[in-house]
C-alpha cells in the first residue's frame, strides 16, 4: 500500500484506520516524509484511534524532532489521546525537548494531574509563567485584526525608546478605529507604557518591527518584534542588546527541537496566541488590548534612514 494513501485518512475514523492497517499500510510510515500516522492522530483523532495505531507501531515512544507522539497530545491538548497512548506503554516523564518531558509540560498547562504521581516538578519562575498565560491572554482577547507590528521592549519607557530611537514627537494620525487606516507613513509608529517595559506599534504596517528599529531598542535589554502580516502569517524577531539574534520566527506556533527551556513553555502557553507570545517573552504585562490597538501614549517620527540594514 502507498503510504501516501495515509494521507486521505479521516483520523476519527476507526473503521477506515482498521482498513488501512488490514491492508498492509505501514504504521511507522513517514506521510510526504514528514510524520507518523500516530502523530497525526494524536492532533485530530480519537482515542480509540490512537489505541488502534499504538498497537501496531514498533515504538510508540519512537521521537520525531524531538518528541513523541505522547508530547504532541499534551501539546495540542489532547488529554484523552494521552491517556490512551500511556495505556499503550507510552512514557510521559522521558526526557525531551530541552527538558521538558510530556508529563513536565503537561504541569504548565490545564490538566496538571494528567500524569499523577508526578515525577518532576516546576520552578518558581516557570509556576508563575503558566499562571500568567491565562490573564495575558484574556487580556488581548478583543484584538481583531492584523496588518499591524510591534516591538516589546524590557525594562524601558517610551520616552527612553523615543531617545533610542531619536525620534521626534508628532501628532496622533487619524486612523479609523475600525482597522480602515488607509495609507499612512511607514515611518510613523505609536509608543505605549506598559508594566514590564513599552510596546513600539504601528497599527497600519511593519515598520515598528523592521530590524534598525528592533536593534536600536533592544540595547541593553530584549525586544521580542512580530509584524503580523496579512498574506504570509506572522513574522517574528529577536533582537538582544542591539544584536538581531532570530528572525523569521513563528510566534505562538511549534515548539522546535533546537528551542530554549523557556521557549518551548512560552511556545506551549500561548500557542496559537502570536501578539500574547511576543509580550510575554520580553516580559510585559499589558492590561488590555491598548498595548497594541491604541490609543498611543505618544507618537513617534522615525529619522530617515536604512533600517533594513
Amino acid at each position: 500500500m502507498d503510504t501516501n494513501e495515509w494521507a486521505n485518512t479521516t483520523w476519527r475514523d476507526l473503521a477506515q484506520v482498521r482498513a488501512h492497517l488490514e491492508a498492509g499500510a505501514d504504521p511507522d510510515a513517514l506521510i510526504f516524509g514528514y510524520q507518523r500516522p500516530l502523530d497525526f492522530a494524536v492532533e485530530g483523532g480519537t482515542p480509540e484511534v490512537v489505541a488502534e495505531l499504538a498497537r501496531h507501531v514498533r515504538d510508540v515512544d519512537a521521537e520525531y524532532q524531538g518528541r513523541t507522539a505522547l508530547w504532541r497530545a499534551v501539546f495540542d491538548n489532547r488529554p484523552d489521546n494521552a491517556r490512551a497512548l500511556v495505556e499503550a506503554g507510552a512514557d510521559p516523564w522521558r526526557p525531551m525537548m530541552a527538558g521538558w518531558s510530556p508529563g513536565r509540560l503537561a504541569l504548565a498547562g490545564p490538566h496538571p494531574d494528567l500524569f499523577s504521581p508526578p515525577r518532576a516538578e516546576l520552578s518558581a519562575a516557570e509556576t508563575a509563567a503558566a499562571a500568567e498565560a491565562p490573564r495575558l491572554i484574556r487580556a488581548l482577547s478583543d484584538l481583531y485584526y492584523d496588518g499591524f507590528s510591534l516591538a516589546c521592549v524590557a525594562d524601558i519607557t517610551t520616552d527612553e525608546a523615543a531617545r533610542r530611537l531619536k525620534a521626534a514627537a508628532v501628532e496622533a494620525p487619524g486612523y479609523e478605529e475600525d482597522g480602515d487606516f488607509g495609507d499612512y507613513d511607514d515611518s510613523v509608529v505609536g509608543a505605549i507604557d506598559v508594566p514590564g517595559g513599552c510596546v513600539i506599534v504601528q497599527p497600519w504596517a511593519y515598520g515598528a518591527s523592521m530590524p534598525g528599529v528592533t536593534k536600536a531598542l533592544s540595547t541593553g535589554t530584549v525586544c521580542y518584534a512580530m509584524y503580523a502580516n496579512p498574506k504570509s502569517g506572522n513574522q517574528g524577531s529577536v533582537a538582544r542588546d542591539g544584536v538581531l539574534e532570530g528572525w523569521d520566527l513563528h510566534p505562538g506556533g511549534w515548539a522546535g527541537a533546537n528551542d530554549t527551556a523557556e521557549e518551548v513553555l512560552l511556545t506551549y502557553l500561548y500557542h496559537h496566541r502570536a501578539e500574547a507570545f511576543c509580550f510575554a517573552y520580553a516580559g510585559l504585562r499589558p492590561t488590555d488590548s491598548r498595548a497594541i490597538i491604541g490609543p498611543a501614549d505618544m507618537w513617534l517620527q522615525l529619522p530617515e534612514r536604512d533600517y533594513w540594514r
